[in-house]
């Protein structure tokens, strides 16, 4: 699974630099090319002829030093890795790629990869646990990073809690998993549709709905793991958009029916899991409306039913998800939406349960397809649903082209 693979092992300066090590060999007893980029901290640690020994190759340490097969180290090692592992990951290292800063030879790198990048936090536990520290951590996950969990255990600084890097063989099956991605949707085109979409009022204010875009993002950045080629429509959310996608940005829901009409029939699959608002107000005032001392009636009218047009316009190759967050009787409400939309597959969620409410980082749902079968999945993640629900996707599409 490694043999050939050309990986950045980036390693910056913590004590935990030593394990760093063990895994360059682990790396190249499993066959992959390592290239080792280190930090002048984690020099102080380890030096870089141990890595060198270690992996038979060139180790860098410099933004601005020389690389045999091209001028530029940052963009050369960039453009041939098939991934990046920053082990350990300092809170400084973490901090720099949550903010896009770039000031050394890794930290431009990282900026420059198109590749996966696996993270392996390691640092005192108090550190660890500081809001600056775990709020960075929230945003690289959201932006797509993988992140192996410092263990808890005796610390180097001799105080127990969690901050320990994992050992070497753990983050080489974290390694094996990423690599595991099977390209199964390599050559298909997809579109994810996320958010909540808002309708102005006036000038400051609007009509919105509860959605995160936590679960959109989340297929998206599944989606791109698995070799597609991925457009994001996304109403405003608070998200970072995964690396590899084409982030196209809305804000209502006459927006975003334009611009998901318009790119439709250039799809094969369209999963369109944002809270569209049903209705806008009639009439938009241009200035900010005023409290007075009697009531203020608004009026309503229906926005496009943009899952509607599509399940119309869908051709036998294209395959349309679409999602439904219900309240009280979920699966009469699935399937009536299910049929009436034309869908392939429908993923419908309780949101009254704890865990599966708008907002949170798991779900719960139940998948309804058009062939009259239902699948209820247990609480998960929801970038392990994500996959759960591409395996559907595919499923239907193999299905499909053995008729």
């Amino acid at each position: 699974m490694l043999a050939g693979r050309s990986i950045i092992l980036g390693v910056t300066g913590g004590i935990a630099a030593y394990k760093a090590a063990e895994l360059a060999s682990a790396l190249t007893r499993a066959g992959a090319l390592v290239n080792v980029v280190m930090t002048q901290a984690a020099q102080e640690f380890v030096q870089p002829l141990t890595f060198a020994a270690l992996t038979g190759r060139p180790v860098h340490t410099t933004l601005f030093g020389p690389l045999t097969s091209g001028p530029i180290p940052h963009i050369e090692l960039a453009a041939r890795a098939d991934l990046a592992v920053i082990a350990p990951a300092t809170a400084n290292i973490l901090a720099k790629l949550a903010h896009g800063l770039a000031d050394d030879l890794l930290s431009s790198l990282l900026l420059a990869v198109t590749c996966p990048v696996l993270l392996c936090p390691a640092m005192n536990a108090a550190m660890y646990a500081h809001p600056a520290v775990q709020a960075n951590l929230h945003r690289l996950k959201e932006m797509g990073y993988h992140i192996v969990e410092p263990e808890v255990g005796r610390l180097a600084c001799g105080v127990e809690g969690r901050g320990r890097m994992p050992a070497p063989e753990v983050i080489l099956e974290h390694i094996k998993r990423i690599f595991s991605f099977p390209g199964d949707l390599s050559g298909l085109k997809v579109l994810v549709t996320a958010g909540g979409t808002r309708e102005p009022l006036d000038p400051v204010r609007y009509i919105s709905d509860r959605s995160s875009g936590k679960m959109g993002y989340a297929l998206a950045a599944a989606a791109v793991e698995r070799g597609a080629v991925v457009t994001l429509v996304s109403a405003p959310t608070s998200l970072s958009p995964p690396a590899g996608v084409e982030l196209v940005s809305v804000e209502t829901a006459r927006q975003m029916y334009q611009a998901v009409i318009e790119r439709f029939s250039r799809y094969d699959v369209v999963i369109k899991a944002a809270a569209v608002a049903d209705y806008r107000p009639k009439l938009v005032s241009g200035q900010k409306i005023k409290k007075t001392e009697g009531s203020l009636i608004l009026e309503l009218e229906k926005n496009p039913d943009i899952l509607y047009e599509l399940g119309q316009r869908k051709t036998p190759h294209q395959t349309l998800v679409g999602f439904a967050a219900e309240t009280e009787d979920l699966e009469a409400n699935a399937l009536q939406k299910l049929s009436k939309k034309n869908l392939d597959l429908l993923v419908a969620n309780d949101v009254t349960q704890p865990g599966a409410g708008f907002g949170a980082d798991t779900n719960i749902v139940k998948l309804f397809f058009a062939d009259g079968r239902i699948q209820s999945l247990p609480i998960m993640d929801k970038k392990t649903l994500a996959h759960r629900i591409l395996d559907a996707v595919l499923e239907l599409r193999s299905e499909r082209n053995q008729k």
